[in-house]
């Protein structure tokens, strides 16, 4: 009897213990969970163009299952940015969250901390009906995206530029790409009835556009095409015309430009496509050219289009607003950019359009990194995007968003675009390769170099920033 009862205090004490074990752990996990809730963090998002109002509802939705985060969100000037950045790192005040664009990546590698597996944060799991406070608390560990993640749900071109080794870099909200704007009533005036979906159609209809007085000097444009410094984004149309015109802009390893060489595609190793295309540009800003309309004395290219006298011009989304706002008079349409071929494709084959973008990103000094690319996985997600482009008007970068956005007219032609959207990599220094090609176009314009000798040497200055 005696050895049973002890027994029985045994099984009662083992019971109690593992009871208290279990117990306690439960209570001391949800005590931690509860407790990091409490303690309020701040973190700070810098980036450009967009307003606070753009991001209001979805920081306030994250702010619902994380009510300790506040996210301080600040918007700086486009020229003050990248200075702001820099002076604020190396005082330990910069923020946890920033943007860059695309085509910076490789330039900020280093201060970006590149998205983890995954993250463990306490979620809120009970609230209290009536004052809903926070009553109980969990912690759970939430997978990221993975580089096969970004492949499948968003256009290519992002997969291309923020994942590297495997790592990814950064996430987009929207992908944007060149189109083109034109003037309704002065397409009109001029009798073109279908507006040009081909470069050869753009050449015909800025002949019809184009008006000269007696001397000789242009009163009405066709297209802003040809020069360097009165041209939003010169670049990246010389570099679109180049990818259409089937030229490999670098080697396969992204060591070293190639836009100057032979096509690999082409048997003809005579025809040199980056060459053709930036002469094909330059062309509408030489006096001596059938299809000259532009000139570098001219008024900026969006001023003009603002004020009337400018049939055509490519432009992004992000512009359109602006241009819709100055120019309020105007009977203004937006149509997919123009390509080589009749039926919508170019040189090789396929449709070429080129991609800028803003791409969100954690910064490497950040204290709360699993916050930070916890909210940047949030705020990427399709209901939260939703919320975002509904403020911003821009195309998505999601493919399951695309379809949505082909019944809003001035989105449509730039979703159409996205999934056909690509870039190509600048260089650590991707500023200095679009001084570089401004200095192509105009040593063309001023005959200082041929379109071959130009584009040769633009290679060479851009090699050396590789």
């Amino acid at each position: 009897m005696r050895i049973k009862l002890v027994k029985f205090k045994l099984i009662v004490i083992l019971l109690v213990f593992m009871l208290l074990a279990t117990g306690c752990g439960l209570k001391q996990g949800d005590t931690q969970a509860m407790s990091e809730l409490k303690t309020p963090i701040t973190i700070r998002y810098w980036r450009v163009f967009d307003g606070p109002d753009a991001f209001q509802e979805v920081i306030n939705a994250y702010k619902q299952a994380h009510p300790n985060v506040n996210i301080e969100y600040r918007k700086l000037r486009y020229d003050e940015y990248e200075q702001a950045l820099l002076e604020a790192w190396a005082e330990d005040r910069g923020p946890d969250i920033f943007t860059v664009h695309n085509s910076w990546l490789a330039k900020y590698e280093s201060k970006i901390l590149a998205m983890p597996e995954t993250v463990k944060l306490p979620y809120a799991v009970q609230r209290n009906s009536r004052t809903g406070d926070v009553e109980k608390a969990l912690y759970q560990q939430v997978n990221l995206w993975t580089p096969i993640d970004i492949r499948n749900n968003f256009a290519e071109v992002v997969y291309q530029d923020v994942v590297r080794d495997n790592k990814i870099w950064g996430l987009p909200l929207s992908v944007d790409s060149l189109a083109l704007f034109y003037n309704r009533t002065l397409l009109d005036n001029a009798l073109i009835t279908k507006v040009p979906s081909t470069w050869l159609a753009v050449k015909e209809a800025v002949k019809k556009l184009t008006l000269q007085d007696e001397a000789g000097n242009i009163q009405q444009s066709g297209i802003a095409l040809g020069t360097a410094d009165n041209i939003n984004r010169a670049f990246d149309i010389v570099s679109l015309l180049m990818m259409q015109n089937g030229t490999q802009m670098t080697d396969d390893t992204g060591s070293q430009a190639t836009f100057h060489q032979p096509s690999p595609y082409s048997a003809d190793k005579s025809f040199k496509p980056g060459m053709e295309a930036l002469r094909f540009y330059t062309d509408f800003a030489l006096p001596s050219k059938e299809v000259y309309n532009w000139s570098e004395e001219m008024p900026e290219a969006t001023d003009s289009f603002v004020r009337g006298k400018l049939g055509m011009m490519l432009g992004y989304a992000y512009q359109l607003p602006l241009i819709r706002t100055q120019g309020v008079k105007l009977n203004i349409g937006v149509a997919e950019a123009p390509h080589i071929n009749s039926d919508g494709t170019d040189a090789l084959g396929a449709k070429v359009n080129i991609a800028s973008y803003w791409v969100e990103t954690v910064s490497a000094k950040t204290k709360y990194a699993n916050y930070a690319w916890d909210f940047l996985q949030f705020a990427s997600s399709k209901e939260q995007v939703i919320k975002y482009l509904a403020v911003a008007k821009k195309p998505a970068a999601l493919r399951n968003l695309i379809s949505a956005q082909l019944n809003q007219p001035d989105v449509k032609p730039f979703a159409n675009q996205v999934l056909t959207a690509q870039s190509w990599y600048r260089g650590r220094n991707p500023l200095a390769a679009e001084e570089i090609f401004r200095q192509m176009i105009q040593a063309v314009l001023d005959g200082s170099n041929t379109a071959e000798e130009a584009i040769g040497f633009g290679a060479k200055k851009i090699n050396q920033t590789f």
